[in-house]
C-alpha cells in the first residue's frame, strides 16, 4: 500500500499557510489566489490549526460576521489532524472520511513537510487499483 511520502514525492511539498492573527478576508483572498480550499494556520514554524472555505461559510457567513474584522484564529479548526510521511493512504482515507475533513497536514519531526487532500488520496487509490487490475490481467493471460 502506498504511503503519504509517495504522494508528496509526486505532488510536491508546497504548503500554503497564514498567520492566526490575519483576517478571514485575507485568508479567503490567499485561498483564491492559490486555488486551494484550505490553509494551514501557523505561529512561526508551529502548526496551530487549519482554516477552510467550509470554516468561512459556516463560522462567518452563516453567523453574519465580518470577514474583514474576524481573525483566522476565531474560526480555524484546531488542533489540526495530521499524519506522518509513513502513514498509509488507506488510513488517511479513513481519517478524512470519519472526521469529515478534506485536507491533512503532513508532519515529520514536528515540522510541516506537506499537505495532502482527499483528491490526492482518491487518485492514489485509483492508480493502485488500476495497477492491480493490470497485474491480474497479465497473470490470467499468462504473460
Amino acid at each position: 500500500m502506498r504511503q503519504v511520502k509517495h504522494l508528496l514525492d509526486s505532488k510536491g511539498h508546497q504548503v500554503f499557510s497564514i498567520a492566526e492573527d490575519a483576517t478571514v478576508l485575507d485568508a479567503i483572498k490567499h485561498m483564491a489566489e492559490r486555488q486551494v480550499g484550505a490553509l494551514l494556520v501557523m505561529r512561526g514554524e508551529q502548526l496551530v490549526g487549519m482554516v477552510s472555505e467550509r470554516d468561512y461559510a459556516r463560522k462567518v457567513i452563516l453567523q453574519g460576521r465580518s470577514s474583514a474584522q474576524t481573525s483566522v484564529a476565531e474560526i480555524m479548526s484546531s488542533p489540526a489532524l495530521t499524519v506522518g510521511p509513513d502513514t498509509e493512504v488507506e488510513y488517511c482515507m479513513r481519517l478524512c472520511t470519519d472526521s469529515r475533513i478534506r485536507h491533512l497536514p503532513v508532519v515529520h519531526d514536528s515540522r510541516v513537510i506537506g499537505v495532502i487532500s482527499i483528491g490526492d488520496l482518491v487518485k492514489a487509490v485509483i492508480e493502485e487499483q488500476a495497477e492491480q487490475i493490470d497485474h491480474l490481467e497479465q497473470y490470467i493471460a499468462g504473460r
